[in-house]
């Protein structure tokens, strides 16, 4: 149609505008859409749960399929209005990335460490990670906030912009949806077992770009690439997660630590294998390290997937 916007552009301001606007005023602490989100997946779960796979993939299609088809049906309603249509972009980028609230975050528990509160660390720690935070030392947190920084990197940022960049509204509302449902049922409890298998699984499979992605630009911001790809290319198969596996990874080369080993997930103790191994201990002033490193990754993926829809657009000129 003559006059429609070039949806690459929408994408580039858009997408720019979200996140300058999640830089100033991160996530609300009420009435998050995200949150609202997974209230309306858990009373979904309330009526559909059976221990059973298919009616888990019901419930994983019911509510990503919504949240999907509502963002196609809203970018369909402006895609002719330039300034509706940045702005519902804007709107979806603010609402389904993290960042900010993710360096805020770290940076408190960061605080109360350097301070010598664990007390105050452990109260903070469950808002970053699921992590049993009674069962660790100031060391053992320290590392816990580095590798969270490192894969919710993945999670609420690069992977929900990759996808935003492949499918426009749609791609960041139902990335966001399956990663959410992923952490609402995809993890391995006696009730869940069975019925988050749809939703873990399509959420490995939707996290697999963003987190090479995520792995590859942590590598070009870090301050040692060789030895991040070095970490990535022999520690990355080793982690239980697909995903979690090549950023924490590349994250661990890249500020020169060591990440991994024994943890504990609600009373339930995992001894991971150990990511750069030659790296030191994971020390306090390393999560600032951490978060600096997530900020350049988020700005370096904004210009990869600006780049990425321009040089599609240009193939396709060049191939009419």
């Amino acid at each position: 149609m003559p006059g429609r916007p070039s949806t690459t552009g929408v994408f580039a301001c858009g997408t720019a505008a979200g996140l300058a606007v999640d830089l100033l005023v991160g996530d609300p602490r009420r009435g998050h859409p995200v949150a609202a989100f997974g209230r309306a997946a858990a009373a979904v779960e309330d009526r559909l749960h059976h221990d059973h796979r298919g009616w888990g993939t019901l419930h994983t299609a019911v509510c990503a399929g919504t949240a999907t088809a509502l963002g196609a049906l809203a970018a369909r309603t402006v895609r002719d209005r330039p300034s509706a249509a940045v702005a519902l972009t804007a709107v979806s980028v603010w609402a389904v990335v993290g960042g900010t609230t993710l360096g805020r975050e770290a940076r408190a528990i960061g605080g109360a460490l350097a301070a010598g509160d664990l007390e105050a660390a452990r109260e903070r720690l469950p808002h970053l990670c699921g992590r049993d935070p009674q069962s660790l030392d100031g060391p053992a947190m320290a590392r816990a906030v580095v590798e969270s920084v490192a894969e919710n990197t993945s999670d609420a940022v690069v992977g929900a912009l990759f996808w935003g960049a492949v499918a426009g509204v749609p791609g960041l509302l139902g990335f966001r949806a399956v990663n959410t449902l992923d952490a609402m049922v995809g993890h391995k409890s006696a009730r869940h077992r069975r019925f988050g298998w749809a939703s873990a699984r399509l959420d490995d499979l939707a996290g697999w770009p963003g987190a090479r992605l995520t792995a590859a630009l942590a590598a070009v911001a870090g301050g040692d690439p060789r030895g991040s790809v070095r970490a990535w290319r022999a520690d990355a198969a080793r982690h239980p997660s697909p995903n979690a596996g090549p950023v924490e990874a590349s994250f661990a080369g890249a500020l020169g630590v060591r990440l991994g080993g024994t943890l504990a997930y609600g009373g339930r103790v995992e001894h991971r294998p150990v990511l750069n191994a030659t790296g030191r201990a994971v020390e306090v002033p390393d999560i600032e390290r951490a978060v600096r490193l997530s900020r350049r990754v988020t700005a370096l993926t904004l210009a990869v997937c600006v780049g990425g829809r321009i040089l599609t657009d240009t193939v396709k000129r060049r191939t009419k």
